[in-house]
């Protein structure tokens, strides 16, 4: 059945994540970071729990390296693991200080194609991990000037991807946290909204990269409990700024205050919260968030 693969596949995932962990036990070496998504994963396999995790486990492996001339150079490898690894494959972008982009894109280009040529079905983190440490320095000297791909096509076929995430917490009422969450999306180019409040609610849209990076650094204030209920990917051929701007269902980001009722004033009007939503035509997302029907 599926319900046992997918749970095979957590397992392997796990154990290679283990493997990892007691290989480079040092956080600068090999560090996991969404904590959330790999409790989640666990407790999928402990408890065998029908639930599938929501997010992908994800974790950075930094390798060094010698170039020629005899100098140590750092190469960062972020991966996540899709819930179906390792019948597919990871995935991983490389990065290093000294690359240009072009470069990167070359490295992480040839790569993709060396895991895809040498692995189906297996776990291949750190065989990736090993294909960096022998081949990353080559592509710092690399001449692309000979190459047919000039770094503005490599730009232009580059994938954008505009995403949009749902995020829910158990509270928000913290006036500091308030205006992170403002003062973020407007630095990042993100709308959306937020409902603090019990439950608090919060909806980023944008591009994935700043989405990403607005995650990580809510995720790092502290709550009681924060998650991504659900989360929207669409790919934008070309990706332009106009295109980003066709797909936001939010100008801006602002907080929305639902008649807010209740001994502090801190209930908000889920049936406010409903219409609003309907509005932007994203009804279907009230039930992700209160498992119900909203009317």
């Amino acid at each position: 059945t599926t319900e046992m693969a997918n749970q095979e596949e957590a397992e392997i995932q796990i154990s290679e994540l283990d493997l990892l962990s007691s290989m480079f036990p040092y956080e600068e070496e090999f560090a996991v970071t969404d904590q959330l998504a790999l409790a989640e994963l666990k407790h999928y396999v402990e408890n065998e729990s029908a639930e599938v995790p929501s997010s992908k486990v994800q974790f950075i492996l930094n390798v060094k390296t010698e170039v020629p001339n005899a100098s140590m150079v750092e190469f960062s490898m972020a991966c996540a693991l899709p819930f179906k690894y390792p019948t597919v494959l990871p995935e991983i972008t490389v990065r290093s200080s000294l690359l240009s982009r072009s470069q990167q894109i070359l490295l992480n280009s040839d790569l993709k194609t060396y895991l895809i040529q040498n692995f189906s079905g297996e776990p291949c983190v750190l065989s990736a991990r090993e294909w960096v440490k022998d081949h990353a320095a080559a592509y710092i000297d690399k001449d692309l000037s000979s190459f047919s791909m000039t770094a503005s096509d490599a730009t232009q076929s580059e994938v954008t991807t505009f995403t949009r995430l749902w995020i829910y917490s158990h509270h928000i009422y913290n006036k500091h946290k308030r205006k992170n969450i403002i003062d973020w999306a407007k630095e990042l180019s993100l709308s959306g909204f937020c409902m603090p409040g019990k439950p608090g609610v919060v909806c980023v849209e944008g591009l994935q990269s700043s989405c990403e990076e607005f995650w990580s650094r809510i995720r790092r204030l502290t709550w009681k409990r924060i998650l991504i209920r659900h989360r929207e990917d669409v790919s934008l051929e070309g990706g332009g700024h106009a295109e980003i701007q066709k797909h936001r269902k939010f100008p801006t980001l602002e907080e929305k205050c639902f008649d807010a009722h209740g001994a502090r004033g801190n209930h908000m009007d889920l049936g406010q919260l409903y219409h609003f939503l309907e509005e932007k035509g994203c009804a279907d997302i009230f039930q992700m968030y209160f498992g119900v029907e909203g009317h």
